[in-house]
């Protein structure tokens, strides 16, 4: 397995693996996927095992708490307070390979990098269980989720307070 930056021969397996993931969402265009990727390439992934891509990673620093509608294409930050996580999504063939931890992991070290103290995402399809499972909390905030699905829960992962020798704070 090998995590490696986006390159244009990977968006038709992208879109696919969006459809496979997704089944019960009208998917994102390419224009709105790619437009993340370009304003954070070095927090934007593909997973591949054997030259095949099985995931993807679209990440890019944001203001916290006015997460990006669905389907909105970006051209710039408005101000980077927090790594937002778009999306993470893996095909079935990723299975068991470890692929949500290796890229969770490098999330944390690039959010790090660019000096941002949180991870925030808008969960979809009952996800917020697995999320809640990794150190997310879910956060209410004033901004409308209504281009996400309707049990869209916005959550936020505070990176201090998962830091080895640090006690998480309720």
């Amino acid at each position: 397995m090998q995590i490696r930056a986006i390159q244009a021969q990977d968006w038709p397996s992208i879109l696919h693996i969006q459809d496979e993931c997704y089944p019960n969402i009208e998917p994102e265009s390419l224009d709105a996927l790619q437009s993340k990727a370009m304003l954070s390439p070095d927090t934007c992934y593909v997973v591949t095992q054997n030259d095949s891509v099985i995931g993807y990673c679209l990440a890019h620093p944001w203001q916290r708490d006015l997460p990006p509608s669905l389907e909105q294409v970006l051209d710039q930050a408005p101000l980077q307070e927090t790594l937002y996580l778009h999306d993470i999504a893996f095909s079935a063939k990723a299975r068991g390979l470890g692929a949500g931890a290796a890229v969770f992991s490098r999330l944390i070290e690039r959010a790090q990098d660019k000096g941002l103290d949180s991870i925030s995402l808008v969960a979809v399809g009952g996800a917020h269980t697995y999320w809640q499972r990794l150190g997310f909390k879910s956060r209410i905030i004033d901004k409308s989720l209504d281009s996400y699905p309707e049990d869209a829960c916005y959550m936020v992962y505070a990176i201090a307070a998962h830091a080895p020798g640090v006690s998480p704070q309720e």
